[in-house]
């Protein structure tokens, strides 16, 4: 029997070739297959296609055919993103040339824990996160702005976990002090790592009251220890900006250091139009950014930007065969201080191509464009006698709910389009009351498809 190609290597791309037309063909034929946003029939009946399509799933004799038709059967039952009914999370349409530089990583296989792994790959990864660092610094005219820099990560769960890593190193047992409206990988992060028990301040209008941190910090300040206070810029249920320059202020004047979670609302920065949202971001000790949200890349582009690199030396590890001292000594990158991670794909390559190929207008352009969209979504929800809507987006994200309805019904109808495979929604709870939620991250969205939303929701609702 003659071995498999591989990917990589003179005749990688000869392998590839066919392979690639077969892969296309099957996503087409899966997306015809599903006919919508999201498979019809439920979790029951997905499960059921994907098992009559995977069959045995270790044979005694290999299926040349698997590859199509595994990708079909999970084009066929894939939520997708890139469809405008599909709005319920901060899941993006990845962009084709991102998805197309994504191929070329995996191809390639470099692994981010030695040079002598992936030499290219390591010195892309430190321009590329330097100048994104940049971005989020620039504007404190601080020295340590021209040094900061940024670790790649898994998203904003992992850039969350690393910055509360960096302030224990730094303070000794922190104490983390959030709002209720923060993402929940914060307090789990507090959990992980043995910290005390988090203060978490109600937050009753959807962001950070300063009057409530202000006596937080009042209280907790000098006696009980250092605090890292974690602030977001775009809250998961609603997209909602905390008030930053002023929790900003508040820190300074205390002594705390700040975080801010900022994986959805950090792609304003790209943004001329949207950028002042974010202003007070660059006073932060670390930020959290997470382009497979508002930057339209494929899952997994996180980084934690850091303004201080003096703080990353609490993750320097010493492993003789990554990264020996006389290695180190004559000239080879030590790259295992990057992450905690060991192995690690090159995510940085589709990052790189996509601000390289649409730049700064570009991207702008499609934060502008979704943010767009969400306000034009507001406004045909307040003229709908049939919709209340919460309140205007801030971002791209709109709450809204069927007039009159119970909690029980927002969830029913919800429920009702997910099990049809007719449209995604998420849902959220603010001010006492379930919503639906519409995440709008496709550009391509049209206002006729936000329409059509609407119409299949009140369609479904029982009168």
């Amino acid at each position: 029997m003659s071995l498999p190609p591989l990917a990589s290597g003179p005749d990688g791309p000869s392998a590839l070739r066919p392979l690639l037309a077969t892969v296309l063909d099957a996503l087409h034929e899966g997306a015809r297959a599903r006919g919508g946003p999201l498979p019809a029939g439920g979790p029951t009946a997905v499960a059921a296609r994907v098992r009559d399509a995977v069959g045995d799933v270790l044979p005694e004799k290999g299926d040349p055919d698997a590859v199509r038709a595994l990708v079909r059967a999970l084009a066929e039952g894939a939520a997708d993103p890139a469809d405008p009914l599909c709005a319920a999370h901060l899941h993006c349409p990845p962009l084709a040339v991102a998805t197309a530089a994504d191929l070329a990583a995996s191809s390639l296989n470099p692994s981010l824990d030695s040079w002598d792994q992936a030499p290219a790959a390591s010195e892309l990864e430190t321009l590329v996160t330097h100048a994104l660092a940049q971005e989020v610094y620039a504007d404190t005219g601080a020295p340590q702005a021209k040094t900061a820099t940024a670790l790649v990560t898994t998203g904003g769960t992992e850039a969350n976990q690393l910055a509360l890593l960096l302030a224990r190193e730094a303070h000794g047992t922190v104490r983390l002090v959030c709002g209720a409206n923060a993402h929940h990988s914060l307090t789990r992060a507090a959990w992980l790592l043995a910290l005390p028990q988090p203060v978490v301040l109600p937050t009753p209008r959807g962001t950070l009251d300063p009057a409530a941190l202000h006596a937080a910090l009042t209280d907790l300040v000098g006696p009980r220890g250092p605090v890292l206070v974690a602030a977001t810029a775009g809250t998961t249920d609603a997209g909602l900006i905390d008030p930053l320059p002023a929790l900003a202020d508040l820190c300074a004047a205390h002594g705390a250091r700040l975080h801010i979670d900022a994986a959805y609302g950090g792609g304003l920065l790209f943004s001329d139009r949207h950028r002042a949202l974010l202003t007070g971001l660059e006073r932060a000790h670390t930020v959290t950014l997470d382009l497979h949200k508002l930057g339209w890349q494929p899952v997994a582009a996180g980084l934690l930007a850091v303004r201080d690199p003096h703080d990353l030396h609490a993750l320097h590890h010493r492993a003789d065969y990554l990264n020996a001292d006389d290695d180190t000594d004559a000239g080879l990158p030590d790259l295992l201080g990057r992450s905690l991670r060991t192995t690690r794909r090159p995510d940085i390559l589709k990052i790189a191509v996509t601000l390289k190929t649409l730049g700064r207008t570009g991207l702008g352009t499609l934060v502008d464009e979704v943010c767009t969209l969400a306000q034009e979504f507001a406004d045909l929800l307040a003229a709908h006698p049939a919709f209340e809507l919460h309140a205007p987006p801030t971002i791209s994200t709109v709450l809204f709910r069927p007039t009159g309805a119970s909690d029980d019904t927002v969830a029913a109808v919800r429920r009702t389009l997910l099990n049809d495979g007719r449209a995604v929604l998420g849902r959220a709870r603010l001010d006492g009351r379930l919503w639906l939620k519409a995440t709008l991250l496709n550009p391509h969205t049209r206002p006729g498809d936000l329409a059509a939303l609407l119409n299949l929701v009140e369609g479904s609702t029982p009168r």
